[in-house]
């Protein structure tokens, strides 16, 4: 197993690891908030600790942070594409408690899947963020992710057209 840790002077040091079944219920629960705020992703059905399973299941990297004993982000990684050429394409998700945001998790959480999916090796980290969502922009371009493109209309949320901002991180080039 493999951690990471990064101190911060508010409180003890958060620390970043692999996911174990044990946190399938913290990560549901953390993505249900992103779901419910209807700003990082389309989904709009709650996931359940049995789905969560399934992704660990899966095999694809997917890490969390404790601070303290409780999960408070993850991050994850599956396969862009089941086609072999695009094998070692990430596409990447993050989410972070609503309450613990604007602290460091996410990067905190970032980092370690960007690290692990390097030593898989996974060459590109890529996803598609909602213009509006100006935090993860942020994470992104703080983490040198760049910019690629929009998609426009990409899909419904609620019934109204979102566009989508593209964005990768070739691994190779940092961390």
């Amino acid at each position: 197993m493999w951690t990471s840790t990064r101190t911060r002077a508010s409180s003890a040091s958060p620390r970043s690891r692999a996911a174990q079944a044990a946190d399938a219920g913290a990560i549901a629960r953390v993505y249900n908030e992103g779901i419910e705020d209807r700003l990082a992703t389309f989904e709009t059905e709650p996931r359940s600790a049995d789905d969560v399973v399934g992704w660990l299941d899966a095999g694809f990297p997917l890490v969390v942070v404790e601070d303290g004993h409780e999960v408070v982000a993850w991050a994850s990684a599956p396969p862009y594409s089941d086609r072999k050429a695009y094998e070692g394409v990430r596409d990447f998700s993050v989410y972070v408690a609503r309450e613990r945001r604007g602290h460091g998790f996410g990067k905190l959480a970032m980092e370690a899947l960007a690290a692990e999916c390097g030593r898989r090796g996974y060459w590109k980290l890529v996803s598609r963020v909602f213009p509006e969502n100006q935090a993860s922009l942020a994470l992104c371009r703080a983490l040198g992710f760049r910019d690629v493109g929009v998609y426009h209309r990409h899909a419904k949320l609620d019934g109204e057209w979102r566009d989508c901002l593209i964005v990768e991180l070739l691994l190779s080039s940092s961390f």
